[in-house]
């Protein structure tokens, strides 16, 4: 009985590990369509900081507030986003477009000091 119930335990440890694996890593937690979210460390990590259409100029610099630079994103406006290393947009540093809908960036290649969303 208690050699069942050890194997049991050991059976179930391994499909829970088994389906932490298979969920995907790209899941940005919080983020409703129609949304830009970001977060402060890799990871989806620390506090959220979202952005809707309906509250963020189309086509102007968002710098992002305090000077707090996101390491981590998901774009879900359906709209393109580009986001900047500099915090006026500026193209001499990084900078990358994301398609709109569904774009989630664990772990950004450069800290993300503003954005811009796109018209379309």
């Amino acid at each position: 009985m208690r050699t069942t119930l050890l194997a049991a335990t050991a059976g179930a440890a391994v499909l829970l590990t088994t389906a932490a694996a298979a969920a995907p890593a790209h899941m940005g937690p919080g983020c409703a369509a129609g949304q830009l979210c970001l977060w402060p460390k890799g990871g989806y990590e620390g506090p959220r900081e979202t952005h809707e259409l309906s509250d963020t100029d189309i086509e102007s610099c968002v710098p992002l507030p305090d000077g707090r630079p996101a390491r981590s994103f998901v774009n879900r406006t359906g709209r393109p986003v580009t986001t900047f290393q500099s915090a006026e947009c500026a193209e001499t540093g990084e900078f990358d477009t994301y398609p709109g809908g569904g774009t989630y960036v664990p772990d950004s290649p450069y800290a993300v000091r503003a954005f811009r969303i796109a018209e379309r």
